[in-house]
Parts: structure tokens; C-alpha cells; sequence
């Protein structure tokens, strides 16, 4: 699946008073389309998007109107309100102020697995408020500024927890929802999603190879994963890499920046901040150690 774009977006992004601070461009993600900016005042139609497009206000309060008249909806929305577009529909709308914002835009074939394979609807949403959704959006938001390749499982799992919070909070009265599914991986599933994970380890490795192997879409495998470990994947594969680097630190003489990037971390630096994280100490205390 290629990279979403910023052709992918409705056009918000395209207006000349947006002031663009970083963004996903470039960084490999094929479900999710991440940008971050300051919004100065606009009334614009947009065409329909392929991408159902998630707006995240940092801070307010600002009014925004949306729809034309006399159907026009008006609501003065304070930081850590959320604007909802489906994908497929038109968008008429007026934002009154300055406005810093976060937009996820988001491939609706992450919905449809988030929701077993079926389609799903959205509805259109204006200043409602969901504290999940809120911090998996500045979650990712912090992936971007953030960005290390090794983080590839990481932001799929982010992407599909989203997916999954809208089919189950944001879903159109009468949209079918998901059915829940059976609980846990079998054992010769997590074998050979563990044997696959210790075998690229120093690689980025999407969701979607690991749930390929247990024959899963990635959002049933991200949750029989949980069910069967306690963890997401992207927790998991991030401890067999520390463990394999604190093996390199005891027994090998390879450079630490080299231990690193064999044990999938992208940099030293990389390293030594999960290791403080996660340890306690850092790499070059636990090779003084022994």
C-alpha cells in the first residue's frame, strides 16, 4: 500500500493561511496522514476526500460553522474539541479565529478492519470531546516529531487503535459494528509471530507482516496479541530488543552505537532512552557491570 499524501486530504491543508509545523510526509505511513499547524481564519467548500479527516483543536476557545445555509451548525469549541469529516462527503465550513490544530486523516480501509472486514459509517461531528482519541492523536503527533524508523509497529498499532475507537464511539446511528472475536492467539501463531519478530529485529516491522503470519487482519492480531500476552505487539517486540542488546552489552565488544542498531533501536541515543526507561540504567553502566 503506497504512503497517504497530502493529495489524500480534503484541502484544509492547501489553504493559504495554514501555517504548516511538521507533518507525516515522508515517513513511510500508508494508513495515516498526520499534520500539525496554525490555522488562521477561512470559509471554504471542499470536494469530497477518500480520507475521513479527524481535527484535533489545541487550543480555543474558537466558533467554527459548518454546513451551508439554513442548515449551518455553529459551535465555539475549546482545546481538546474534535471536528469529525467522513470520507465521501462534501465539507462546507468557516473557522472565526487563529487556531493551532492537529489533523489525522485516515484510510477507511483502517476502519473496515478495526470493524472485521465490514464497512462502517462515521458521523459528522462538531466539538465533541473523546480523551482516547485525544492522546492517540498527540500520541502520534509525538511519533512524527519524534521519528525513528523503529517505531514502525508503534504507529500502526496507534493507527489501528484509533480505527477501532471511532467504529465503536463515532459510528452513524445504525452503522454495523464489529462483533467481537475470539480471544487469543493459538500457539503455533504466536510461535511463528515471535520467530518472525526475533528474526528482524533490527528491522522496521509493520503490523500487517506480523498479523500475515498468524492469518489475521492486523486489527483482530493486535487484539488476540493482547489477549494472548498482556502486551501490543509493539511492546512485545520492543522487549525481545532490549533483551537482545543487554545480551550484546554482556557478552559482546561491539561499539554500543553498533549494539543498538543490531537490537532494531535506531541510534544510541535511541537506546540508552528506553534502556533508562525501561532498566533503570543505561548501556554503558550495564556493560561496566558485566
Amino acid at each position: 500500500m503506497a504512503e497517504l499524501r497530502l493529495a489524500d486530504t480534503v484541502g484544509i491543508l492547501r489553504q493559504p493561511g495554514v501555517q504548516p509545523r511538521h507533518s507525516s510526509a515522508g515517513l513511510g505511513w500508508e494508513r495515516l496522514y498526520l499534520s500539525a499547524q496554525q490555522e488562521q481564519p477561512y470559509r471554504a467548500e471542499f470536494d469530497p476526500a477518500p480520507t475521513h479527516l479527524l481535527i484535533l483543536h489545541l487550543d480555543g476557545p474558537v466558533t467554527v460553522r459548518r454546513g451551508k445555509r439554513p442548515e449551518v451548525q455553529s459551535r465555539t469549541i475549546s482545546a481538546g474539541g474534535l471536528f469529525l469529516q467522513p470520507a465521501g462527503r462534501t465539507l462546507a465550513v468557516e473557522l472565526t479565529g487563529n487556531l493551532d490544530t492537529i489533523h489525522a486523516y485516515l484510510a477507511d480501509d483502517a476502519l473496515h478492519e478495526a470493524n472485521e472486514g465490514r464497512p462502517v459509517e462515521l458521523s459528522e461531528e462538531l466539538g465533541t470531546t473523546d480523551p482516547l482519541v485525544e492522546q492517540l492523536i498527540l500520541a502520534l503527533d509525538g511519533a512524527v516529531r519524534r521519528w525513528e524508523p523503529s517505531a514502525r509497529t508503534y504507529i500502526d498499532h496507534l493507527t489501528g487503535m484509533l480505527a477501532a475507537q471511532l467504529v465503536q464511539r463515532h459510528a452513524a446511528a445504525g452503522s454495523t459494528s464489529a462483533q467481537p472475536s475470539r480471544s487469543g492467539l493459538s500457539t503455533r501463531q504466536l510461535d511463528a509471530v515471535r520467530e518472525l519478530m526475533e528474526q528482524r529485529l533490527a528491522e522496521p516491522l509493520p503490523i500487517a507482516e506480523l498479523a500475515a503470519v498468524a492469518s489475521l487482519s492486523p486489527s483482530q492480531f493486535t487484539r488476540q496479541f493482547r489477549a494472548s500476552t498482556g502486551q501490543s505487539p509493539h511492546q512485545f517486540l520492543l522487549k525481545l530488543r532490549l533483551d537482545h542488546a543487554c545480551r550484546l552489552l554482556r557478552t559482546g565488544a561491539d561499539a554500543i552505537g553498533q549494539v543498538a542498531v543490531e537490537s532494531g533501536f535506531s541510534h544510541q541515543e535511541h537506546l540508552t532512552r528506553v534502556m533508562r526507561a525501561k532498566l533503570g540504567t543505561t548501556p554503558a553502566a550495564l556493560r561496566r557491570a558485566g
